[in-house]
């Protein structure tokens, strides 16, 4: 256990490591499997097309016949796509073609409709053909017995799209991670509700329950406990009950007189991995197991919990699930738009919009006001500017890095 400031590295890898291994795996139809992430490979059980087709519309011919123009062809019956033709071509002959149908026997190329003259049955070649042009070869896409999906992949549309094609109505998937989110403050009221003077709407718990949904978590909502331990314990205990393997607490996870949160979870029996990350915003980040249950605080200051969601419970909800690239580094190249001063000890994640054009690297514009708590600038902002510990003054066109908010970090 460490009390002092840690990187923001080592404390993602500290996360990631707390996850022994990923959530039990579970057997969903394809059409439920949107967003969910493998179990296991995902092999061909046939082969894909399963018999040559055709690229275009026109027919099916011998190179032999069509390899010259003005020759005149025989037109011997049709093939659709569902709708084949069963007999095979011989010399002299033709098939009406259409996408997507199987070739038939004795054709090897395709003349396109727009080359050819069709009168009655006779068919008379006015572009010459080219072997095998335009035919889709048998397995040209995937075969049988091929690993077209591997373990730890997120199903999207393109892969449900294969996995279907590939013959698997069903497939094994990781159960979603049970997340818990508990908000804690006497502050704290529930949106909708009219606030006292002296207190806020809580808004955390609704971002990280977004977070961690997009990030395939299935959300407990523990509500909002009071600054008062025997609420604490009651929320606790309410996330064992719903087995959770991810606890998140938002706010009162430092050591002041009001932040109870920690010391709560002490007496539950928490086994505390470290508390405070050199991170701006969102130093006073919270980890370590209770039981089975991972355990991830986070700071009370709204921006700062996104940001920390973003960091560290968006990883550990993929890692639960499996995936390998769960701790990937997410961020991509940009330059400046303006001067920056030196940093400090901290790494700092500058909420800042952004300029595109095409063909150069976006740039980066921090926000003047980069205060935790201003969701209106978050909201506004369209990435997070990194600047590492102790960077150096940085002038407008410098490069940089930054982290996209308009892209799932997924």
């Amino acid at each position: 256990m460490s009390t002092g400031l840690i990187p923001v590295a080592e404390a993602l890898g500290r996360v990631l490591a707390s996850i022994p291994a990923p959530v039990e795996a579970e057997t969903v139809p394809l059409a439920r499997a949107a967003g969910r992430t493998l179990a296991a490979d995902v092999a061909a059980s046939r082969t894909q097309p399963p018999f040559p087709a055709s690229a275009m519309d026109g027919y099916a011919v011998r190179f032999a016949d069509a390899s010259v123009v003005g020759a005149s062809l025989r037109s011997i019956g049709t093939s659709a796509a569902g709708h084949g033709f069963p007999g095979r071509i011989g010399p002299g002959e033709a098939v009406r073609i259409f996408t997507g149908a199987p070739v038939p026997e004795g054709a090897d190329a395709i003349l396109i409709q727009e080359d050819a003259e069709a009168e009655g049955e006779s068919v008379r070649v006015m572009e010459a053909v080219e072997q095998s042009r335009f035919i889709r070869r048998a397995g040209l896409d995937f075969t049988a017995g091929e690993t077209l999906l591997v373990a730890g992949m997120t199903l999207d549309a393109r892969r449900l799209a294969l996995a279907a094609a590939a013959g698997h109505p069903e497939l094994s998937v990781r159960r979603r991670p049970r997340v818990a989110i508990l908000a804690t403050g006497d502050e704290l009221v529930e949106p909708g509700a009219v606030p006292a003077w002296d207190q806020i709407v809580a808004s955390n718990s609704l971002a990280l329950a977004a977070l961690s949904a997009e990030a395939g978590a299935e959300i407990i909502d523990l509500g909002i406990a009071a600054d008062d331990h025997g609420a604490l314990e009651d929320a606790f205990r309410r996330a064992r009950e719903a087995r959770a393997d991810l606890l998140i607490t938002l706010g009162g996870a430092s050591v002041g007189d009001h932040d109870l949160v920690q010391a709560a979870l002490a007496r539950e029996g928490l086994e505390l991995g470290f508390w405070r990350v050199a991170l701006r915003p969102g130093k006073p980040l919270m980890h370590g197991r209770l039981g089975d249950m991972l355990v991830i605080g986070l700071p009370g200051n709204p921006v700062s919990s996104i940001v920390c969601g973003l960091l560290f419970v968006v990883p550990a909800i993929r890692a639960l699930q499996g995936d390998p690239q769960a701790g990937a580094d997410r961020s991509e190249p940009a330059t400046l738009a303006r001067d920056l001063p030196p940093n400090d000890g901290r790494a700092d994640y500058m909420r800042a919009t952004l300029s595109l054009e095409p063909g150069r690297l976006p740039v980066a514009d921090p926000e003047k006001r980069q205060d935790s708590s201003m969701l209106a600038v978050l909201g506004r902002a369209e990435a997070l500017l990194i600047r590492a510990p102790h960077e150096k003054a940085a002038k407008a066109g410098d490069a940089c890095r930054i982290i996209r908010l308009d892209r799932r970090l997924l």
